[in-house]
């Protein structure tokens, strides 16, 4: 497959100085579903907004289906779709006028739009409800018809910003479920922003994780968690702050420990056979009165190598997979 979206040296600098987008290149196959993921403030909105011609780059190259965004934004219009984090559905319009409303903005022919609204109306579960007000409708169902608003005009890319933030469980499964079809059944390229792990596991094929406007680290989330190349075992102490060191100085001695990192729960441990490594991790401890407030044990996973590459977790308000094994307080 040929590159659908390459970005080279991308900068953008706000008037206040701040540099959101801190010289980053990537690109994009098509048919390919991108994944972007980072925290909030990273820059996945800012750089989703200037390859979607919304936004005006301060420096570098973005070309789309072989378009430049500076010179031929109006035809990279014409081929993309845009879901933004906020949902601009119109709330006085039914599901289905809103829907018809757009096809009118592309210019669509009457027949072949009132037959697309019928599809993506059943594609996004919403037929029962097409003829229903969108002020009434939950946020879920909102996601879902903007969704389908942004898949009018059957766009060659679509872009989504964030699209599941402040869904519950059920709805964002929902918009996965849509997703994967339009990727795999129809072959639309996606390119996702996200911070949710969980999500960017799930739904892409290849990742960039982009921490304070730079890319930190790229390639499918196999190939990611691979890099990282053992389990993790996350430890809180009780004095953080005053044992830390010798907690690090007693647990880098043991057999199979590969690496040891500081991390916002207190200290990560990379490991080999890490389940089994646990009840002598615990034991040396406590010999030396060094008390656990909490062991978790996982295999490799995106938190691990974002924690690697920044030496920090993504925090999100969802979606913080549960490692495989926990144990509680430890005295």
């Amino acid at each position: 497959m040929s590159d659908i979206i390459t970005v080279k040296n991308l900068v953008e600098v706000y008037s206040d100085g701040n540099k959101a987008v801190d010289d980053i290149s990537f690109s994009v196959k098509e048919g390919g579903f991108f994944g972007f993921l980072g925290p909030n403030g990273a820059g996945k909105s800012t750089t989703i907004k200037i390859l979607t011609t919304l936004l005006r780059k301060t420096s570098g190259t973005v070309t789309i289906d072989g378009y430049d965004i500076t010179n031929e934004a109006s035809e990279i219009r014409k081929i993309i779709g845009v879901q933004s984090q906020e949902t601009t559905v119109d709330g006085d319009l039914t599901g289905k006028e809103n829907l018809f409303l757009q096809g009118h903005f592309q210019q669509m022919e009457s027949a072949k739009l009132k037959k697309r609204v019928n599809e993506l109306l059943q594609l996004v579960g919403l037929e029962s409800a097409a003829d229903k007000r969108a002020k009434n409708y939950s946020g879920g169902m909102k996601k879902r018809l903007d969704l389908a608003s942004s898949l009018v005009h059957e766009p060659k890319i679509l872009f989504l910003d964030e699209p599941t933030t402040g869904l519950d469980p059920q709805s964002r499964t929902a918009i996965w479920s849509y997703l994967q079809k339009l990727n795999k059944e129809e072959g639309k390229t996606i390119f996702l922003t996200t911070q949710y792990l969980e999500e960017a596991d799930k739904l892409c094929n290849t990742l960039a994780i982009i921490d304070f406007g730079k890319i930190v680290a790229n390639g499918t989330p196999q190939e990611l968690k691979r890099q990282v190349g053992a389990d993790s075992i996350r430890i809180g102490l009780e004095n953080c702050e005053r044992d830390r060191d010798n907690a690090k100085n007693l647990i880098k001695s043991m057999i199979g420990v590969k690496e040891i990192l500081d991390s916002e729960e207190c200290i990560n441990v990379y490991a080999e056979n890490a389940s089994s490594l646990i009840a002598d991790i615990v034991r040396a401890l406590d010999s030396t009165d060094i008390r656990l407030t909490s062991v978790t044990f996982s295999q490799p996973s995106l938190d691990d190598v974002f924690v690697k590459q920044t030496g920090r977790r993504i925090r999100s308000e969802a979606l913080v997979k549960a490692p495989s094994t926990m144990f509680g307080r430890v005295r």
